[in-house]
């Protein structure tokens, strides 16, 4: 077998790697060169791992309100009594490892004080409610009344209605005033204040009792407009559910619920991601420029090289192996201080955001091993194409001309 495809000898492609690592007096742009690389490609490591930590934490705090607050699975009637006591029984049967709520609801206005807001108000059983819903068991208060409400933070804060105050509540229905009419209203006191995370439940959901709802709207008792249930593993549970249910209730999930945000906040980590990693192909770009100027400036020596003995395939992977040092070394560098800079934002409450917009005061970040895996991946394989080019053309290069030019 002939000396050009034969392998490398491993002890002079390490010899002259040392060699071409170390700091050239007479050429000290190209050293430079290597270290903005360096440095560019662990800046770039270290940013994505941060901002993929961070729109994964942000995504899992979301997650974790709305799995709460829209409860993890929701039975709907098709028609009217779909939902009553014997589904629930049955239900029961079938799953007693599950928690189930059933309620009432409809759409009010809320006044007090000259304030007014619009409002979902739900009638549930606050013993079964608190059962699947721990907001609203740490919310709910003592009281016995069967017209008491619990309320979000901002609802109450808007309505100038703490604990103990009363809020007039107005309904769709109508109710005979002398010869008219006008919408119903009752006074309703305020027995507990939830704070979910999240302004807009906080502003728009409210919660009272059974009773109120049988007794103002004329409820049928035990036929409900909806079923809350939770579980552990709603996309496990879902299509087991899903079969026992007679033909007019369906099921829908909590995802379902909010599929368009969560579809749109994993488009833009998906965009984030993109954008980022061009910081590493700039970066790469200075390792091109580097081993070409190396190149350029070592061409004497590569000509001798090869008068020596030394083959194009040695050549190459020189230059190529030069590559991958630069790179490898900025990956991990950059993975090292990506790690730090992600255990010292969970550590410490060093920045804050503001949490009626993203449910915490603490800025969340949760970078997940397979997010970790494609930043890896994705900036070794720009690192790989980044060396190929360069070495390409060391291997190239003839060493009649040169020596003939020099």
């Amino acid at each position: 077998m002939s000396k050009t495809l034969s392998s490398p000898n491993q002890i002079f492609v390490r010899r002259i790697i040392r060699h071409y690592l170390k700091y050239d007096r007479d050429n000290p742009f190209i050293f430079i060169s290597a270290i903005l690389a360096f440095l560019g490609i662990a800046a770039g490591v270290m940013v994505l791992m941060i901002a993929m930590g961070i729109m994964n934490g942000t995504q899992k705090e979301f997650k974790k309100r709305l799995f709460v607050m829209n409860y993890p699975l929701t039975v709907l009637p098709m028609m009217e009594n779909a939902i009553d006591e014997d589904l629930i029984t049955t239900l029961s049967q079938h799953f007693p490892h599950l928690k189930f709520s059933p309620y009432y609801t409809t759409q009010v206005i809320t006044k007090n004080t000259g304030a007014v807001q619009g409002s979902l108000l739900y009638g549930v059983d606050f013993d079964k409610e608190s059962a699947i819903n721990p907001i609203f068991k740490e919310a709910k208060g003592k009281g016995d009344s069967k017209f008491r409400v619990v309320i979000g933070d901002s609802l109450s804060y808007e309505m100038d209605a703490p604990v103990g105050h009363k809020v007039t509540i107005y309904f769709s229905e109508q109710q005979a005033i002398g010869f008219g009419t006008m919408p119903l209203q009752k006074r309703f006191i305020v027995d507990g204040v939830f704070d979910s995370g999240l302004k807009a439940y906080d502003k728009a959901i409210m919660y009272t009792t059974l009773e109120a709802f049988e007794k103002l709207l004329k409820r049928q008792k035990g036929s409900y407009d909806g079923l809350h249930i939770y579980t552990e593993d709603p996309l496990g549970e879902i299509e087991a559910i899903r079969k026992v249910l007679p033909e007019n209730a369906v099921i829908e999930g909590w995802w379902q619920q909010n599929g368009n945000f969560f579809s749109a906040m994993e488009m833009e980590k998906k965009a984030l991601f993109l954008v980022l990693l061009l910081i590493i192909l700039v970066a790469s770009l200075n390792i091109i420029s580097s081993l070409l100027m190396t190149v350029m400036s070592r061409r004497s020596e590569i000509a001798l090289m090869r008068t020596l003995g030394a083959t194009q395939k040695e050549i190459k992977v020189i230059f190529f192996k030069l590559g991958l040092i630069i790179g490898s070394t900025g990956i991990i560098t950059g993975a090292l201080l990506g790690g730090l800079s992600i255990w010292l934002l969970k550590t410490f409450d060093i920045i804050s955001v503001p949490a009626d917009v993203y449910g915490t005061s603490r800025l969340p970040v949760d970078l997940t091993l397979s997010d970790f895996g494609f930043i890896i991946l994705g900036t070794s394989v720009i690192i790989l194409l980044s060396a190929l080019y360069p070495a390409k053309k060391a291997a190239q290069t003839d060493p009649l001309t040169v020596l003939r030019n020099e």
